[in-house]
């Protein structure tokens, strides 16, 4: 996969803890994740497995549609991730 502005749900394991962030090289932030290189929530609780994507033409569309996400209630992501992973699959291996 290329880089190319992304919005993702991490999640600790099926139905806990999630994170959205916003990326513009998917495959980079996940491993960063993955691999605790990143500091703060992700590596405190475990985040790591990629439950979900989107691909955007542009950051700013990628940074508005992350923002109106952390807004939603925590039902609406489950629903979001359990309509496109139902199993909850680490995503991780498909964009490598």
């Amino acid at each position: 996969m290329n880089k190319q502005p992304a919005v993702y749900i991490l999640a600790s394991k099926r139905n806990c803890t999630l994170y959205i962030g916003v990326t513009s090289d998917l495959v980079k932030r996940v491993w960063e994740h993955k691999n605790n290189m990143v500091e703060g929530f992700t590596k405190h609780y475990g985040v790591h497995q990629l439950a979900w994507y989107e691909i955007h033409e542009s950051m700013e569309s990628a940074i508005l549609r992350e923002k109106r996400m952390k807004e939603w209630k925590r039902k609406w992501k489950l629903e979001l991730i359990e309509k496109s992973n139902p199993n909850w699959q680490d995503l991780y291996n498909t964009i490598v």
